[in-house]
């Protein structure tokens, strides 16, 4: 007779990866809007010296596959860094360190557009309150600007948000025992991957869900003394 398969720790384990995938979400999440954030406010009235870079760095991160410039770091980053730091000994870039830069490396790009062009779309007479007010330049994008802009680029940057989750799973192509590692694993051991990989699909789906009553709640708030169009 045919004996049955246990389950139990193969599930145990793709909690595990469940852990590591959210933790390469939100690190991946918050440098790339960051980075974005300051990229997007510099390229605003920037002279050539700054736009120029900026325009390059763009180009490429858009350009390129992500999963290339996961390849590029984490099989080249060890070099780059010994060569930079002048070190003898060389350095080892993990799976999850490589896969956290370039995820956020290239989506900061994207968040660089969102909020350059949320900028540009605010009223200048924001800009000019804050002048006559006397703010000093932190405190008017802290207080005063980047709440707006925030405001304006919130649906493109929950985009953004579904797409890193996504694009965590290229780093199982790096050895991190991530979700799809796991399920990848668990399938392959126990010859059932259609189990387990459907098992890994309802995460993200589930996790895609969750976003939008999320982002909703977040619009509302971000949104509090706006009057609606038609009011």
């Amino acid at each position: 007779m045919p004996t049955s398969v246990d389950y139990s720790g193969y599930f145990q384990q793709m909690l595990g990866g469940v852990s590591i995938t959210v933790q390469m979400l939100l690190w991946s999440f918050v440098i790339s809007l960051a980075i974005g954030t300051v990229f997007g406010i510099l390229r605003t009235g920037a002279s050539g010296v700054v736009q120029i870079p900026l325009t390059i760095y763009i180009s490429i991160m858009t350009g390129v596959p992500s999963l290339l410039i996961l390849f590029i770091i984490y099989y080249g980053g060890s070099g780059v860094l010994t060569a930079l730091l002048g070190y003898d000994r060389s350095f080892d870039v993990s799976p999850f360190s490589s896969g956290v830069a370039a995820i956020a490396m290239v989506n900061a790009a994207y968040v660089c557009d969102l909020v350059h062009g949320a900028i540009r779309n605010l009223p200048k007479g924001q800009f000019e309150a804050c002048t006559v007010l006397g703010l000093p330049r932190f405190h008017a994008w802290r207080l005063i600007l980047l709440p707006q802009v925030f405001r304006l680029a919130l649906p493109g940057l929950v985009n953004i948000w579904i797409i890193i989750l996504k694009e965590t799973s290229l780093v199982s192509l790096v050895g991190l025992s991530d979700l799809v590692t796991v399920a990848k694993t668990a399938g392959g051991a126990t010859s059932e991957p259609f189990v387990f990989l459907i098992v890994a699909s309802f995460f993200y789906i589930a996790m895609s869900t969750l976003t939008v009553p999320l982002a909703n709640r977040l619009e509302r708030r971000l949104n509090r003394g706006q009057t609606p169009v038609g009011a």
